[in-house]
């Protein structure tokens, strides 16, 4: 194993988003989570897609292609899931808020 005594799974120990209160286009929060209180994602992102809500990777900007290339993603689909769960329930719970502002 590279890196010796790492982890072997993290779970999500803390989850952040910050709503765009006008939004503008399909974008409508920042995000960032903390895995296993030790590694922090940021740069993630709410979109309200054709298919519903969704979260979006960073993209590499310095990238020069026509695709876009995700600076980091999860390379299972279970932390995929578990990460674009918890994101959009603080999501809505943050939309919620707002609206009754």
């Amino acid at each position: 194993r590279i890196g010796g005594n790492m982890p072997s799974s993290f779970e999500i120990s803390h989850v952040q988003v910050y709503p765009i209160r006008e939004p503008k286009g399909k974008m409508r929060a920042f995000a960032r989570v903390l895995l296993g209180n030790q590694l922090q994602l940021t740069g993630l992102r709410v979109f309200d897609g054709t298919k519903g809500l969704f979260v979006s990777y960073p993209n590499d900007p310095y990238h020069k292609g026509e695709d876009y290339r995700q600076l980091f993603f999860p390379t299972s689909g279970e932390l995929r899931d578990a990460i674009e769960k918890a994101v959009l329930e603080e999501y809505r719970s943050a939309a919620e808020q707002i609206e009754e502002e």
